[in-house]
């Protein structure tokens, strides 16, 4: 039982990290239509950032920089490209970041290497350990971190003139702005918020058990991408929901990888998407996102 309650609980943390990527790909197609496959390469560059600026500076300031500097690479995507686009369509825009993210990983892949990029996270290789089960003390922080996150876009969208300004005009772009809200501003709100969870994510993606930042950090992160469609293009709240749920079954179908062996070996790096196909056979709209939501 014990094992069985830390498969659980290792996949609900996991999944809270996913969940701040998928949150991030669901703020950024509310807020400008975009579908950001670019999104990988920013969650790499945060980590970067921490890892190589950490010994000069320290952590704490380190992850500081990490979080400016990938808002402010999802502000400069959306400044200089998104907002230039001579076709506004979806799939344009879904191309433009594919480019966009081959970029930033093909340069950041050249600085880094064949190293392993420490992050000099404070807890180290820590563990929790109550009633026999055992969690990475990095992944308990990251599970807690992820809820005050969460509490505060909830806050953010539903009491601020920011977030209601995002909400207005995610529904109605023309109609908002004819109200005086500014789409250019919600636009680069909505792309800095994204670089900001990015970042965050980057980090626990990066800390123990993971040996540190390496290339491979950006493909981990498209894991997240079954976790933003199975819950819904254009919602927060399902990208938490999506997250969680990838996370549980992704870390018990790995956990008990001998005993579904029937199945073939590295199942469980296909169960993710093979939980949204599923779903979206149902519900192509996702668990909780609107009929409107545009598919490419």
């Amino acid at each position: 039982m014990s094992y069985f309650l830390t498969q659980v609980l290792n996949g609900l943390s996991f999944g809270l990290v996913l969940s701040l990527i998928a949150a991030g790909f669901a703020i950024v197609f509310t807020s400008t239509g975009v579908l950001n496959f670019a999104h990988g390469s920013v969650v790499l560059a945060g980590a970067y950032l921490v890892a190589v600026t950490q010994p000069t500076i320290g952590f704490w300031p380190a992850v500081l920089v990490g979080i400016l500097g990938a808002a402010l690479i999802g502000v400069l995507i959306n400044a200089l490209l998104v907002r230039n686009l001579a076709d506004p369509n979806p799939g344009t825009a879904a191309i433009l970041m594919l480019g966009v993210d081959i970029l930033l990983l093909t340069e950041l892949t050249r600085r880094i290497g064949n190293r392993v990029l420490p992050l000099g996270a404070p807890w180290g290789a820590d563990v929790v350990r109550f009633g026999g089960i055992s969690l990475p003390t990095g992944r308990v922080l990251a599970a807690v971190l992820a809820v005050v996150v969460f509490a505060g876009l909830w806050f953010m969208f539903s009491r601020t003139r920011v977030g209601i300004g995002m909400r207005a005009a995610a529904a109605d772009g023309p109609t908002a702005s004819l109200m005086g809200i500014r789409l250019s501003r919600t636009g680069a709100t909505g792309w800095a918020l994204a670089g900001v969870l990015a970042a965050l994510a980057g980090i626990f993606l990066t800390s123990f058990p993971s040996p540190g930042v390496v290339p491979s950090v950006a493909l981990s992160a498209f894991l997240a991408i079954p976790a933003w469609v199975l819950g819904g293009f254009d919602s927060v709240p399902g990208a938490v929901l999506g997250g969680l749920v990838i996370g549980l079954v992704t870390a018990l179908t790995v956990g008990y990888e001998r005993e579904l062996h029937f199945l073939g070996a590295g199942f469980g790096e296909v169960v993710p998407y093979l939980v949204m196909i599923i779903v979206l056979l149902v519900r192509p709209q996702g668990l909780l996102g609107s009929k409107e939501a545009v598919r490419v």
